[in-house]
């Protein structure tokens, strides 16, 4: 590996699975110390850091719930004693629960604000505060969806909702930290195979469905974990040090979605 990110500090949270795994293994192979948060995966959490730490890495692993601010600041303050400062934010936490119009219920639609979107904004508070007391800057990454940008799937409406807002979040906070150094950016995934698309479905439910949106994407396919970290990292390192406020949508290029990308 290059050492895109030798001498950095990361948090990913939602690390200890898909995106977020994919993420923090290849942070540390770029030469990041990381650390990796958890909420429910705990024993996923740990195989994590254990795996980073076999190839020579630095790692910890942290639990919080994002969606609590009281456990963001916590989780924030132990990475930032551990390792001395955070340098990087990958807001990766989310969670995708089914809700159209008619369907969608005020249970589900207030869980995956409270993760989706407060998860962003605490998670972003918490860690600008020690940024800009180090007056060294930073980087945050966002994740987002390009089904924030309008991309159809039957059921998630609500979800699309949730991830178009931290599309606008991600604009804001860019402009809130203006001249300070910290850039502020987001990766909106298509289709990935990870544990989320495959929740609630059959296999053979899962393949239809992974089916179609191969169907919808310019290169046949869905994409995995691995593809999206790629993205994250660029946005995470010096290559991006004049890129903020900007909103990089990597799905395949929806054939069926040509202006998404605009």
């Amino acid at each position: 590996m290059s050492g895109r990110l030798e001498g950095k500090v990361a948090l990913v949270t939602g690390a200890s699975r898909g995106i977020g795994k994919a993420t923090a293994e290849l942070f540390a192979r770029e030469g990041a110390k990381v650390c990796v948060n958890y909420f429910s995966g705990e024993k996923e959490a740990n195989e994590v850091v254990k795996g980073i730490r076999s190839r020579g890495g630095e790692a910890i692993a942290v639990k919080a719930d994002v969606s609590k601010e009281p456990q963001v600041i916590a989780m924030v303050e132990q990475a930032a004693k551990h390792f001395g400062k955070i340098d990087i934010l990958v807001n990766n936490a989310g969670i995708l629960l089914p809700g159209d119009l008619l369907s969608m219920t005020d249970e589900n639609l207030d869980l995956m604000f409270a993760i989706n979107v407060k998860g962003t904004i605490y998670c972003a508070r918490a860690v600008a505060k020690k940024m800009l007391e180090r007056g060294t800057g930073g980087k945050i990454v966002n994740l987002s969806s390009n089904a924030g940008l309008g991309t159809s799937f039957k059921g998630t409406t609500a979800y699309a909702l949730t991830k178009a807002a931290v599309l606008i979040l991600t604009k804001r906070f860019a402009y809130e930290f203006k001249g300070q150094n910290i850039n502020v950016n987001c990766v909106a995934p298509g289709y990935t195979e990870t544990d989320m698309p495959h929740r609630g479905r059959t296999q053979e439910q899962f393949l239809q469905a992974s089916g179609e949106a191969a169907s919808r994407a310019m290169l046949n396919r869905i994409a995995q974990p691995e593809e999206i970290a790629k993205a994250i990292l660029f946005l995470a390192s010096d290559d991006a040090s004049f890129t903020t406020g900007q909103n990089l949508v990597v799905d395949g290029g929806r054939a069926d979605y040509l202006t998404h990308s605009f």
